[in-house]
């Protein structure tokens, strides 16, 4: 059963990378699509998800709330008997990449800026609310 257990947490802390990934790559994409003029940045469905995804995690930053993705990672990890943050190879990698040491503060302004650049967005690159063909 503890190997459940690992295999589950390195599937948590791999689909944590997954989520940065999107938040972070979807601003760029974009800002890229507003300078190349792809009129499919401008998708409510992306952007609304986009926009819930960020918000989410500005969120939990300003009102003091562990990201539950977090939360699960460390419970799967305590329940296959390792110390948290000792995976595989993999889930150390994406661990490494995701967590760093900074005061809770920084975080929150960090969260709070990066949400504040992907509202910015809606101004630049205004969302596509008519369904065109």
């Amino acid at each position: 059963m503890e190997t459940f257990y690992r295999i589950a947490a390195d599937m948590t802390v791999t689909l944590h990378l997954a989520y940065v990934a999107f938040v972070v790559l979807g601003l760029v994409t974009i800002v890229a699509g507003y300078f190349r003029s792809w009129s499919w940045v401008r998708n409510r469905w992306f952007r609304g998800m986009h926009l819930t995804m960020i918000l989410v995690v500005v969120v939990e930053a300003w009102v003091g709330v562990v990201c539950p993705l977090t939360t699960l990672e460390h419970f799967l990890r305590e329940r296959a008997g390792e110390t948290t943050y000792s995976g595989s190879f993999v889930a150390n990698a994406v661990h490494d990449l995701l967590f760093f040491d900074l005061p809770e503060w920084g975080f929150t302004v960090i969260y709070t800026a990066f949400g504040s650049l992907v509202l910015w967005t809606l101004w630049l690159v205004p969302v596509g609310w008519r369904g065109g063909r």
